[in-house]
């Protein structure tokens, strides 16, 4: 999912600035009788981010206890988290009349002052502490002077955010945008293009509104080449899209910004991108559900309301708000993949294969839906059906690029699997060539050829660069110990191997294959503790299962004797006599 962002010297900064962001501290539980139950519950919900229980319980709790603030600002949130402005302006409401206002009460009442057109409301509100520190306020209050009317006034309440440490960018873009707003394009492609002050560095979503104003201007070329100069190469349908109009020269509307409430839905989303990563993401939630209910028709703040949510685990919830962009837009095919993410995250994998089946058959000349349906389909192990959708997205590349490698890398795997050792290793070569260093590849194609005991000492080499490049890496430094051990390098085999146990201590392949090494230097009580410590770790298969519990039973000489594989290489430690073999319980 693409960003829209803007681009500040540093997003701590902005926490930084916006003075006490997060709720202020709750107050201690009151103890009322009837409470404790829903409270309970309800506050267990909010831990795990489950909006929708918490409201439910929430509201129970404050049936008993409608006066406990504790209560009213969980429920807020958990109205807020659920995007329902309705019923959390009546709790913002009554908490700042029982004297427990604070951000988030304050921006919500702030928001519906926004819907009703009432920017004296919003003013007025604006001077309740706590306020959202002086970057949020000062945008919010430039906004509403410019709904009432005050234009001179808000154009210098803009520029006072500009001035502000660090945080010119946002008061630069935010005034851009009023004008724009209100016709004065030049005005805004001149903030917008650093002439008189330094240049913005836009992102995406800046951008996209810089294009628009040029396009306003007559100015269609100038639109075009902004775009393809910093989005050229990007696969993204909503830019590709504009590059087409503007190349056949057709007008593009401004729709960034078309009136003051879209300005504050615009704060709100700044702030909510700019907070994304650096803030708890309850927070920065808030945020954008409050640009959503302004703007809910803005793709870019449903997609960030949805990602949002999923990053909390609420694959309902953000299923739902990708589902809410039409089918019209642009930007469908990117809310298709994210809802299909958030499908297969709540376990209903075969319900978004079913949903990129359908998004491949209406787009099938995007070569990263074919792809993303092939991954889908890998991870639920239809081989077979995967390398087809692989292939499909093959078909669609035009010339070599480094980023296609991890299509090939997946095709290569699903060869592998299905036992086509010169499918996968085709594929896994390509792309090799197409990104050399790769660890990934390296180490799969490595261990790939260690297994066939095929090719052995490229194969080390290949591992050796991977593990070079990700030291702390458990599957790659045991893919290494993994090699020397294939190789007869027992003894140095063991630190590598116990180095990969360390780090993945309670894989049942890693101990595995430590046992094997141990054995094979002799070591063999060792070895018999890794294999059941193996055991205890539940093996794949039953298989892997069964053969390590032969191991136990007679040894792994006698295993591999009765596999027709070669026999181990006598090392001086095992010369010397090391204790037999104990039969496992």
């Amino acid at each position: 999912m693409s960003s829209a962002r803007i681009p500040m010297p540093s997003r701590l900064a902005i926490a930084a600035v916006l003075s006490g962001l997060l709720l202020a501290p709750m107050a201690q539980a009151q103890d009322a009788r009837g409470v404790a139950g829903p409270y309970l519950a309800a506050r267990s919900a909010s831990i795990g981010s489950d909006y929708r229980t918490a409201s439910t319980y929430f509201s129970r709790a404050l049936m008993q206890d409608p006066g406990n603030q504790m209560l009213l600002e969980n429920a807020l949130v958990s109205e807020v988290g659920m995007g329902d402005l309705a019923a959390a302006v009546p709790l913002a409401q009554q908490l700042q009349k029982a004297g427990g206002a604070n951000q988030i009460s304050n921006l919500v009442q702030v928001a519906d002052f926004v819907k009703a057109g009432d920017y004296a409301g919003v003013t007025k509100q604006l001077q309740v502490e706590p306020g959202a520190g002086p970057l949020v306020d000062g945008l919010l209050k430039a906004w509403a002077q410019l709904g009432a009317g005050e234009s001179t006034a808000a154009m210098a309440s803009f520029d006072a955010v500009a001035k502000l440490q660090g945080m010119g960018p946002f008061g630069l873009y935010h005034k851009a945008l009023a004008l724009a707003s209100a016709g004065d394009f030049e005005g805004a492609d001149k903030i917008l293009s650093g002439k008189g002050t330094d240049a913005l560095r836009l992102t995406r979503r800046g951008l996209v509104t810089h294009a628009e104003i040029l396009s306003q201007l007559d100015r269609p070329q100038d639109a075009l080449a902004l775009v393809s100069a910093k989005f050229g190469g990007e696969p993204d349908p909503t830019l590709e899209d504009l590059r087409r109009k503007l190349a056949a020269g057709d007008k593009i509307p401004f729709t960034a910004v078309t009136s003051p409430k879209d300005g504050f839905a615009e704060v709100f989303y700044s702030v909510a991108g700019a907070l994304s990563g650096q803030a708890a993401d309850s927070f920065t939630l808030a945020y954008a559900r409050l640009a959503d209910a302004l703007r809910p028709e803005d793709t870019d703040v449903t997609l960030l309301v949805a990602g949002l949510l999923e990053s909390q685990g609420q694959y309902d919830l953000a299923a739902q708000t990708f589902n809410r962009v039409p089918r019209t837009d642009p930007s469908f095919p990117i809310a298709e993949l994210g809802r299909a993410d958030t499908l297969v995250a709540a376990g209903r994998t075969d319900a978004a294969i079913e949903a990129l089946e359908q998004l491949a058959k209406d787009h099938s000349d995007q070569a990263v839906i074919w792809a993303t349906l092939g991954d889908t389909l890998r991870r639920d192990e239809r081989w077979q059906a995967a390398i087809g959708a692989y292939d499909k997205s093959v078909a669609l590349f035009d010339a070599p690029q480094a980023g296609q490698w991890p299509v090939y890398y997946a095709r290569g795997i699903c060869h592998e699997r299905l036992k086509d050792f010169t499918g996968s290793e085709a594929d896994m070569r390509t792309a090799l060539k197409l990104s050399p260093d790769q660890p990934q590849v390296l180490n799969y194609l490595g261990y790939s050829l260690l297994e066939q005991t095929r090719d052995l000492d490229e194969a080390l080499g290949m591992i050796e660069k991977a593990v070079d490049a990700r030291p702390q890496d458990g599957y790659i430094v045991d893919s290494l110990g993994w090699a020397l051990y294939r190789l007869g390098r027992y003894d140095e085999a063991v630190p590598t191997m116990e180095q990969a146990v360390e780090l993945m201590s309670a894989d049942p392949v890693v101990n595995d294959h430590l046992g094997d090494v141990y054995w094979a230097v002799g070591r063999k009580r060792e070895a018999e503790f890794q294999w059941r410590r193996a055991l205890s770790f539940k093996p794949e298969t039953d298989a892997e299962a069964n053969r390590i519990r032969e191991k136990l039973t007679k040894g792994l000489d006698a295993v591999l004797a009765d596999e027709g594989a070669k026999p181990l290489h006598v090392s001086q430690a095992t010369q010397a006599g090391a204790p037999g073999v104990k039969k496992s319980d």
